[in-house]
């Protein structure tokens, strides 16, 4: 068995929220570990999971453990931010529920050599997808001193984001930063000492922020925010698991808008756009994890799912 185990969040949760028909065709745009794909596979009968992810290891181990109900699975090796070409590919104009769980698999974070970590010395990658070009290490060897401030503060919301740009630009003119401990050093000596001193490792905002640069994490949740809701059918649910203030809200304003319909700007008397909606918001504020979830499993805090269901 694969050695790539990732803990679902918000499993129930999110499986009960796609409301599944035994006969419908259902996509998971975040395979990771097959956890929720699991669930969703026991429970077709006629009916078929289309699984997707970026990460051939994670795919490989999901063939594994997805073995018992391969028969009504499809797995994709792509971006979920390609939805419109997979399901072109797969001749299929439509499903009845997509789920996508936007956190990093535990394997990926856990995995030394993947240089997702802060925590173990390993190469600077961070590329879920080995295939892609762009690295860690030629983020932080190459990229303009502002684009790395940009970068840090905003998708880090790293409050010492200008020193610490500052600092990395100052060390790779010495030598290139190879590693992930020697790019945790140059962080560590951008930030002042009472920053050290707080109980969140110095590094992880500053980690966060250039992964999900290197792997164009939120232009891809706004792509499958675009993509998806045409492509379900109606009555269809999507269901979406963020785990960071910047998706959320991408997924929280697209929702908001497709169920609201109209564009017009508040002044105008009168809807003269035309647009109606094209989904319902199954709840108002996210499904959050509870307490026996979070004693299990602690980064399930600040997960949040959002549903909707297409009119």
């Amino acid at each position: 068995m694969s050695e790539f185990h990732h803990v679902s969040v918000l499993l129930r949760e999110a499986v009960d929220a796609l409301n599944i028909r035994p006969d419908g065709i259902y996509l998971d745009g975040t395979l990771g570990g097959a956890g929720h794909s699991l669930e969703i596979a026991r429970r077709l009968t006629t009916g078929r999971l289309i699984g997707v992810d970026r990460d051939p290891k994670a795919l490989a181990a999901a063939r594994e453990r997805l073995a018992p109900v391969i028969d009504r699975v499809t797995l994709v090796h792509s971006n979920f931010a390609e939805l419109d070409a997979i399901l072109r590919e797969l001749d299929i104009p439509a499903v009845d529920g997509m789920l996508f769980d936007l956190g990093v698999s535990s394997p990926q974070l856990d995995e030394a050599a993947r240089g997702f970590s802060y925590m173990a010395d390993a190469p600077l990658d961070m590329r879920m997808n080995p295939e892609d070009r762009l690295t860690a290490r030629e983020i932080v060897n190459t990229w303009p001193q502002e684009e790395l401030r940009r970068i840090l503060y905003t998708y880090g919301e790293e409050r010492y984001a200008p020193q610490i740009a500052a600092t990395i630009c100052r060390w790779r003119e010495q030598s290139p930063i190879e590693t992930t401990l020697q790019l945790v050093e140059a962080i560590r000596a951008g930030m002042p000492a009472k920053a050290l001193r707080e109980k969140q490792h110095p590094a992880k905002r500053s980690f966060q922020a250039i992964r999900i640069a290197v792997n164009d994490e939120l232009t891809a949740v706004d792509r499958m925010m675009t993509a998806a809701i045409p492509r379900l059918n109606p009555g269809g649910r999507l269901a979406v698991i963020t785990f960071h203030s910047l998706e959320d809200r991408i997924v929280k304003n697209a929702m908001a808008q497709a169920a609201k319909g109209c564009t017009c700007p508040p002044e105008f008397p009168v809807c003269v756009c035309g647009k109606k909606p094209t989904i319902r918001l199954i709840s108002r504020k996210p499904i959050l994890s509870g307490e026996t979830e979070l004693a299990e499993n602690p980064r399930a805090r600040s997960a949040k799912l959002r549903v909707a269901e297409k009119l």
